[in-house]
């Protein structure tokens, strides 16, 4: 019997689909948020770059504690359903800790206007994440990133 063969996207493939993932959210974000509350472009496009820059690297040190201080200790990498739900919530509220004095900061709006505002950004690349992740495994399948030889075998 054979083993399965895990499949992983390569890291050239998944520095396009992360750097693609955050330039097609900006460019969809942006013009829509400086238009809905009219503010300026430079200042909006300002906060959203540091937002960006801001949640991928909470993105790396979250889940690196995550794997380090709770996963490994227990012996094993993969997440229970309930153990992903607190993950998610965790990482989100560590954004908004992150993100809300900056946001208020930044746009000389009130802390209250802040959380209203990247709730919605938070509901925004909810969406956005989905649509996207969709569409990529679509436009690029996993099969296409694997070596001709390996994707040949499946």
């Amino acid at each position: 019997m054979s083993q399965p063969t895990q499949l992983n996207r390569t890291l050239p493939d998944r520095i396009r689909m992360a750097l693609a993932f955050e330039i097609i959210g900006l460019l969809l974000l942006v013009p829509v948020t400086t238009w809905l509350l009219d503010k300026p472009l430079l200042q909006l496009g300002g906060l959203a770059v540091i937002m960006s820059l801001l949640a991928t690297w909470w993105n790396y040190q979250f889940n690196l504690w995550f794997d380090r201080y709770y996963l490994i200790p227990r012996g094993r990498w993969q997440k229970t359903l309930s153990e992903r739900l607190w993950h998610a919530l965790a990482f989100e509220a560590g954004l908004l800790i992150l993100f809300l004095p900056l946001t208020a900061w930044l746009l000389a709006i009130s802390l209250w206007q802040a959380l209203l505002l990247d709730l919605a950004f938070m509901l925004f690349y909810l969406v956005y994440g989905y649509v996207y992740h969709w569409g990529y495994d679509r436009l690029f399948p996993l099969s296409a990133t694997l070596p001709h030889d390996l994707a040949a075998k499946l």
